[in-house]
């Protein structure tokens, strides 16, 4: 997913960040927080480079599974910061989701995670709290990512 520098002029979901064709746009100087780059980028990885491409501003492919879409980004975020070691008031800050960024980041602290199972379904993670993961050691499992991508 390739993250480019650009002058937004329009107005976006985001302030500063603006998706086209599947790419990521920042002007850097409008957006609220450099977080809000990988939660997009979460949108993205959970779709097909084929369907990626064909994203542009609105990164609800179907509104009958953008609940699930949303938790899939949310999830993926937390995954990425993690790996990054960012920390996550930088992703979820308070700005976004809706005033929940508190309850999010105490819930995946405390590894009461959502969206997993739709990473996992994706090939993406194991999802620990499944029963068909019940002898995964805890190190292989989400947030550890098995690849960032579907391809």
């Amino acid at each position: 997913i390739e993250t480019l520098p650009k002058i937004i002029n329009e107005e976006t979901f985001l302030p500063g960040i603006r998706i086209v064709e599947g790419n990521i746009w920042v002007d850097e100087n409008k957006m609220l927080s450099p977080g809000d780059i990988l939660h997009e980028a979460g949108h993205l990885a959970i779709f097909s480079k084929e369907t990626r491409t064909k994203i542009t501003d609105s990164v609800v492919v179907s509104e009958a599974t953008q609940g699930g879409e949303e938790m899939a980004a949310i999830a993926w975020s937390w995954a990425a910061l993690t790996h990054l070691n960012i920390a996550p008031e930088i992703v979820f800050h308070p700005e976004g989701y809706k005033n929940d960024s508190e309850n999010i980041i105490a819930n995946f602290s405390q590894k009461q995670y959502f969206g997993v199972p739709t990473l996992a379904h994706k090939g993406l993670c194991i999802d620990g709290k499944s029963p068909l993961n019940a002898n995964e050691k805890e190190e292989n499992v989400f947030p550890k990512m098995l690849k960032w991508t579907i391809d």
